[in-house]
């Protein structure tokens, strides 16, 4: 038997020309998100003071199963994809498992990870619709950075609230945003009226994402209707955009006589999972397959393992419509020595309806076994794996040792959605013992979930 490649490129003329619409093949369709105000499903017209006009339509769209990506954008994309689908030899040479681990790495552009896939289109329709710029959030800093290079490119101002503990973790992160002409402020900050709200309310904050949109959409908001806020995970659109993920994975193994039986992806809003997952759910859904879906989530902030379904506000200020999403509630905040990203409070509404009816699993895991798998995965295949990606990695790790147990010969996907040279504090303090694990009790737990709207649909959760 011929030895299968250890990378495989797609030629730019294999690369998907059209984004995947999970939604259109979904059995039952994701709850619709609420009007804050009147309770009723949001329309375009709801959006339209917030998001592009296309990525309005974009959201909800739940009948078009595929969707062309623009011409301009292709173009983009090219600089970067396809990007390589690896096989893990090493890995697992290393671990001693008869299962075949393949992983599908999206690190290889200047943003460092898998973000740039939607910051391109979202950056497009709003310079089509003739912005001036748009507003964001960001965590960990990978979609501040893919927004920033996006923007630039278009010629575009970009606006970005970063969570406070990253912004101080990682400074290189806003040093690189800069590079590209993005504004980044630390958030929660005093430019906007939610965020001198909760600096009043808890001076000592350490930030949530929550609370970086509330001041990102009230910039955009209050812009005079020369910007609109863009968002990097969660939404329908995004997940829409990060399909070509999935769809490059499909058709590179399917090139290679392949097809996984386990998925494995981190979860954290749901924008890599949700990409990857795409067309491997869709034929599970159908009936022509059935891998498993795994989403791997941090144990201190556990939006699918241990949170609620219910509609919640997707920030901390209570201006965005309500999402039916598996959350910890908006008023949560991680604890401030979480440092493996994947810190959002909720999960995306289409992840979430997968995961309730029984089409994916969750687990989740302490930051200091993740980056125990990222160091082990380092060493063996020499790439340094972001702390959001590891999470991805210590599941499909698992997995692997779960078949050398059983022998048997499973082939398992996993996505490697970035590196993480802008996370060495994280990996100092890991290597140094300094990381702790913290995992919230009930008690911690239940103030998030004090906060979820008292509203009919939420009655008996």
């Amino acid at each position: 038997m011929t030895k299968i490649l250890h990378k495989l490129f797609l030629t730019e003329d294999q690369m998907p020309q059209k984004w995947f619409n999970l939604r259109a093949v979904m059995k039952e369709q994701p709850d619709p998100m609420l009007h804050p105000g009147t309770l009723q499903p949001v329309t375009e017209a709801d959006l339209a003071p917030i998001f592009c006009e296309e990525l309005a339509r974009q959201e909800l769209d739940c009948t078009h199963e595929y969707i062309d990506i623009p011409e301009q954008v292709l173009e983009i994309y090219k600089m970067y994809r396809p990007s390589s689908l690896i096989r893990a030899y090493d890995l697992e040479k290393a671990l001693g498992t008869p299962a075949k681990i393949y992983f599908k790495y999206e690190g290889n552009n200047t943003s460092g990870s898998h973000k740039l896939n939607s910051a391109v289109p979202q950056a497009y329709y709003a310079k089509a619709q003739g912005l001036s710029g748009v507003t964001t959030e960001t965590g960990a800093g990978q979609w501040g950075t893919a927004l920033s290079v996006a923007c630039a490119y278009f010629d575009l101002s970009c606006d970005v609230y970063m969570v406070k503990c990253s912004y101080e973790q990682k400074p290189f992160r806003k040093a690189m945003m800069n590079v590209f002409g993005s504004s980044v402020v630390p958030s929660p900050s005093t430019l906007t009226e939610v965020g001198r709200k909760i600096l009043a309310e808890n001076p000592d904050t350490t930030g949530s994402l929550g609370c970086a949109i509330s001041e990102a959409v009230e910039a955009a908001v209050g812009s005079s209707g020369s910007k609109r806020y863009v968002l990097g995970s969660v939404l329908n659109q995004v997940l829409l955009h990060q399909s070509i993920i999935g769809l490059e994975s499909k058709l590179a193994m399917e090139m290679l006589g392949e097809y996984p039986d386990i998925v494995v992806g981190c979860a954290g809003g749901g924008s890599n999972l949700g990409g990857l997952i795409a067309p491997f759910v869709a034929d599970k859904i159908r009936g022509v397959k059935n891998p498993r879906i795994v989403a791997v989530e941090p144990a201190s902030c556990p939006s699918l393992t241990r949170g609620k379904y219910a509609y919640d506000y997707c920030d901390t200020g209570k201006v965005t419509p309500l999402a039916r999403m598996y959350t910890l509630g908006s008023g949560f905040i991680p604890a401030p020595n979480h440092a493996g990203g994947l810190r959002y409070h909720g999960m995306s509404p289409v992840l979430s309806k997968l995961y309730h009816d029984g089409y994916m699993e969750a687990v989740s895991y302490e930051q200091t076994k993740v980056f125990e798998a990222a160091v082990f995965f380092a060493k063996h295949e020499t790439i340094l794996p972001a702390p959001e990606s590891a999470h991805a990695i210590k599941g499909a790790i698992d997995e692997a040792l779960k078949c050398k147990e059983t022998g048997e010969e499973k082939t398992i996907l996993f996505g490697l959605t970035g590196t993480g040279y802008f996370d060495m504090v994280a990996y100092e303090n890991y290597l140094s013992g300094k990381m702790t694990d913290y995992i919230p009790t009930d008690e911690d737990l239940q103030k998030g979930f004090d906060s979820l709207p008292d509203i009919p649909q939420n009655k008996g959760i």
